[in-house]
């Protein structure tokens, strides 16, 4: 049945809203995001920082969360260390053509990341060949690492912990992402400057 445009503005919004409600009644689901944030107040307040990948949509998720982090979020405070991977062209394009692209994150995960520092690879299939590796990569290093997947997790859910978003479809899976994302971000800001509300 074709839908009208009414009609499917209406049914995309529903179906956004049933995914949100789903993480909303998933104790589990809550408890990992809430480790999570309390692994990256741990790691800012010793000194780390927090790395971001993603390819496509979700490269641009990436990016936006660690603008939340080295911006703000919430209210004015110090920014927060927090970067994307791959944003640089020059490297992404030097590393892709010199080590073949699914090293294009891996690389930039051993030349940056610490012992420490907490690696969030964001993938709505969990299969991004060029994720899988920088996350070998990132555990030989002793980063903390969690993904944030689609329902399945893919290959990334038995190579780390996930924060797996329960939808198969591609955009509602990045709509909650980034709900998601905030909402780590403002649990660590007040969790770093509960002072400054």
């Amino acid at each position: 049945m074709k839908l009208s445009p009414a009609e499917l503005i209406r049914a995309r919004i529903e179906a956004s809203m049933a995914v949100k409600a789903a993480i909303l009644h998933d104790p589990e689901l809550i408890a990992r995001i809430e480790s999570l944030a309390a692994h990256c107040q741990s790691s800012l307040e010793q000194g780390g920082r927090i790395l971001f990948a993603g390819n496509g949509g979700s490269f641009a998720d990436a990016q936006h969360l660690a603008a939340e982090f080295t911006s703000r979020l919430c209210f004015d405070r110090a920014p927060l260390a927090a970067l994307a991977l791959g944003t640089n062209g020059s490297s992404i394009s030097a590393i892709g053509n010199d080590y073949g692209y699914e090293q294009v994150f891996a690389r930039e995960v051993v030349a940056l990341g610490r012992p420490g520092d907490v690696f969030i690879p964001i993938t709505t299939s969990g299969n991004s060949p060029n994720l899988l590796v920088a996350v070998e990569e990132a555990r030989k290093k002793q980063l903390h690492v969690v993904g944030f997947t689609g329902q399945s997790g893919g290959k990334l859910f038995s190579q780390c912990d996930c924060i797996r978003v329960p939808s198969t479809v591609t955009a509602r899976i990045q709509e909650s992402h980034i709900l998601i994302g905030h909402i780590l971000c403002e649990l660590v800001e007040r969790g770093m400057f509960a002072s400054a509300l």
